[in-house]
């Protein structure tokens, strides 16, 4: 004979409800990495200036910025690391990654900065090949064009290790350089010499540029 147990009614009824949604704010990071962003907020960030004016999280939680200039920066600094981020420009969009950056200065100087740029935005077809997207801004240019589109997503990964500085667009190498091998441009670039600092993104100013999916992986 079965034998039935008395429930209280608030138990007897979770037996039946909707088990708990999962955050879907912040996706989980790859195995080994961490992500630089929640999904939600600033949190673990700051700015050069000092002021987060013009950046943002939407309602899908998309990191944005949208106005005038200026560097987004972690608070923590990196070494040896990999990085990954994706990003959307419109037409003749303009951002970068800071690497390796102190928090006062030009990172594309005092650090290094890994350019974003709509390639084939008219505003931007008589370029030196050391500005294109991928480039190490100033320095090394990219190989070749792995960019999409204006008003697409395209991923971007960053490995750099000691010396070494590898970037790939769409899964395509485009810098795998020795900075050693580009002394010539110590002087300009003395960012160059850092063996760590504070990652980080661009707001150039004008149109509105996205960035979701970014993590981080210590080396």
């Amino acid at each position: 004979m079965c034998r039935l147990i008395a429930l209280p009614l608030f138990t007897f009824l979770g037996l039946f409800a909707a088990p708990a949604r999962a955050d879907k704010d912040a996706p989980a990071p790859p195995a080994g990495f961490v992500s630089l962003f929640n999904g939600k907020d600033l949190t673990g960030w700051k700015t050069d200036k000092g002021k987060l004016a013009g950046w943002g999280v939407d309602k899908n939680g998309l990191l944005y910025v949208n106005g005038s200039g200026g560097w987004l920066m972690t608070e923590k600094e990196y070494g040896d690391f990999e990085v990954r981020v994706e990003y959307k420009v419109p037409v003749n969009g303009n951002s970068g990654v800071a690497l390796r950056s102190p928090l006062k200065g030009d990172p594309a100087y005092v650090g290094m900065e890994i350019q974003l740029l709509d390639d084939y935005g008219p505003a931007y077809t008589k370029l030196q090949p050391f500005q294109y997207t991928g480039s190490i801004y100033g320095v090394v240019p990219p190989a070749k064009r792995a960019t999409k589109k204006a008003g697409a997503w395209n991923r971007m990964r960053i490995v750099a290790k000691g010396r070494q500085v590898m970037v790939e667009i769409n899964g395509t190498k485009v810098v795998d350089a020795n900075l050693d091998e580009h002394k010539k441009h110590f002087k300009a670039h003395p960012g160059l010499l850092r063996e760590k600092g504070h990652l980080g993104l661009q707001n150039y100013g004008g149109a509105r540029v996205e960035f979701r999916n970014l993590y981080v992986k210590p080396l």
